[in-house]
């Protein structure tokens, strides 16, 4: 057993097993021997004596038999004091709820498919699972820090408090079975470690990492990561660009913004049978309908046609990015998928293709 507070309980019971069988068995003889009874009359005046239940002889005892009585009394009133004591601090113990929840959670993760692992739960982990979770996708938080357990199940976080660094614990979290992993550690050779591993042990994994240099960067996407973002190199460009061209970066931070209540950027991928796809763009009453602009088309092959024409034909399976006001963009989604589609819960106003 690798749990060793679950291996000192076993063996505290067995031991206790161990020294009940050999009290009964001790005063069941002495009561054979000394007083002459029969094996179940020696048996029951043991158990009945051990127990302290105060039950009457079955039959007459003489000086050696009180004295056996006597002492079975004494050694059963602190064997049972022990035994009550004992049971009570295991049910009362911190670690059998604690070995009931990593149980539960156990069964939580190994029911997960095609999720998401974050690996670090601090100001950027906390931002990516936020959205990530906002979309209903399924995310697991893999982090060390114990007082983030109560911080996690209060904001309904599925957390696996354990090293991110290894191996077997990215297991635990599913990686077999996840579509993706975040890499947000603190250190940038821990990244590098930790995507890896995550390479190596699921090929098909996409992979996005945290670099806080362009050389770390260069190694996380030699170690295997699909995305690298550098916040340091982001935010300082943010920075140049509001002093370089402020309405530009006032434009894209409010397509971008999740607060951007009258303008939004989304992108949307189009399903079979849906009314755009086969014809052309200016034919498909994007515009003119839904009073939507498409800036740019990823094809199913990963082409991107950036700032499309008119006559651009659209496929099924395309992914459109579409700006505009936010209620048009939940009703054309709404009609490509059947459903009513809200701000308040985009999960089901957009299908994106990493799901």
């Amino acid at each position: 057993m690798q749990n060793p507070w679950l291996r000192t309980t076993v063996q505290r019971i067995i031991v206790i097993s161990c020294l009940t069988l050999f009290l009964i068995s001790m005063g069941t003889l002495a009561y054979i021997v000394v007083e002459g009874f029969p094996f179940l009359d020696a048996f029951y005046m043991t158990v009945i004596t051990l127990s302290t239940v105060g039950f009457g002889e079955v039959r007459p005892l003489d000086e050696h038999g009180r004295l056996i009585t006597i002492g079975i009394i004494l050694m059963g009133a602190g064997f049972m004091a022990f035994n009550l004591a004992y049971v009570s601090q295991f049910f009362l113990d911190v670690k059998l709820w604690e070995l009931y929840r990593r149980r539960k959670l156990r069964k939580q993760l190994d029911q997960l498919t095609d999720h998401y692992i974050v690996c670090g739960y601090g100001q950027m982990g906390q931002i990516i699972v936020g959205e990530l979770s906002k979309y209903g996708i399924p995310v697991v938080v893999v982090d060390s820090d114990q007082s983030l357990v109560i911080k996690t199940r209060e904001k309904g976080v599925l957390l696996l408090p354990e090293d991110a660094l290894e191996e077997e614990n990215l297991i635990a979290a599913g990686i077999l079975r996840a579509k993706g992993l975040v890499s947000v550690v603190n250190k940038d050779t821990d990244n590098v470690f930790i995507v890896l591993t995550a390479r190596d042990l699921n090929k098909n994994l996409r992979i996005s990492a945290r670099a806080g240099t362009l050389d770390t960067a260069k190694r996380l996407t030699k170690a295997g990561a699909d995305r690298v973002v550098s916040p340091f190199a982001i935010g300082a460009l943010s920075i140049a660009h509001n002093i370089v061209r402020p309405t530009v970066t006032g434009f894209l931070e409010l397509a971008l913004s999740s607060e951007g209540l009258e303008l939004s950027m989304e992108e949307i991928s189009l399903p079979e049978d849906s009314e755009p796809v086969g014809r052309a763009l200016m034919h498909s009453n994007i515009r003119s309908q839904y009073n939507l602009i498409v800036v740019a088309i990823k094809r199913t092959d990963g082409q991107m046609v950036y700032n499309p024409a008119p006559t651009e034909t659209l496929y099924a399976g395309d992914t459109l990015v579409a700006i505009g006001p936010q209620e048009n963009l939940d009703r054309f989604s709404s009609n490509l998928y059947g459903r009513e589609c809200t701000a308040a819960d985009p999960s089901k106003c957009y299908r994106h293709p990493d799901r």
